[in-house]
């Protein structure tokens, strides 16, 4: 299989998604680290690599280019027990990791930036990126009271989604002590991809 670049940052949960699929693979690849808060991404080498000016990025070594994080995720694991082989399963994988992008990314990790990587004081962060953080992590633990993973008794894709800023939810100043669940699930994919655990507060 030939060998891939990922362009990321190792502070974006986004961005370490695709390298810890890419390690659970075996995949051959060259990281080429980015700091999007200095510009890497905006440079017109960069740009003209993804147009999007975002990370992660895949370049295989044919010169073909894959955006978006989910994306190359799925590239990555294709055929492997990270996507399930059932139709519904599979679907269900998708459903949590477009909700992952469009109700918890935006809250959890937006607020992560700003409070740690932007130096935004608590006071002038917009109020609603907590309610809507916590509304969304509501709904993880509704659904991991019942079950070990997402999907259901094995790992899939949307786990790792979903772990990316959970388990780093804190530094965003969410509380994983009120999600007991959330924070029993964190533990388990933590172990599953072979990572430190993060340092919760409150621990």
């Amino acid at each position: 299989m030939s060998k891939i670049r990922l362009y990321g940052a190792s502070t974006s949960g986004n961005c370490l998604k695709t390298r810890w699929v890419a390690d659970l693979m075996g995949r051959e690849y060259d990281w080429q680290e980015m700091d999007v808060f200095a510009g890497d991404t905006r440079t017109d080498a960069y740009l003209a690599i993804n147009p999007a000016g975002q990370v992660p990025c895949m370049v295989r070594e044919g010169g073909d280019v894959l955006a978006q994080s989910n994306a190359i995720m799925l590239y990555l694991a294709e055929g492997s027990a990270l996507i399930p082989d059932d139709a519904f399963d599979r679907a269900k994988m998708f459903e949590w990791m477009f909700w992952e992008q469009y109700s918890h990314e935006p809250a959890i990790a937006v607020r992560r930036a700003q409070l740690k990587f932007m130096n935004i004081p608590e006071a002038e962060i917009d109020p609603m990126l907590m309610q809507k953080g916590r509304r969304a992590l509501g709904v993880m633990e509704l659904r991991l009271m019942a079950r070990d993973f997402i999907v259901g008794s094995a790992m899939t894709l949307a786990d790792v989604a979903l772990v990316a800023y959970t388990r780093v939810a804190h530094e965003g100043g969410f509380d994983l002590e009120d999600f007991p669940a959330v924070r029993s699930w964190v533990h388990r994919v933590e172990r599953e991809l072979g990572l430190e655990p993060a340092e919760y507060e409150g621990v």
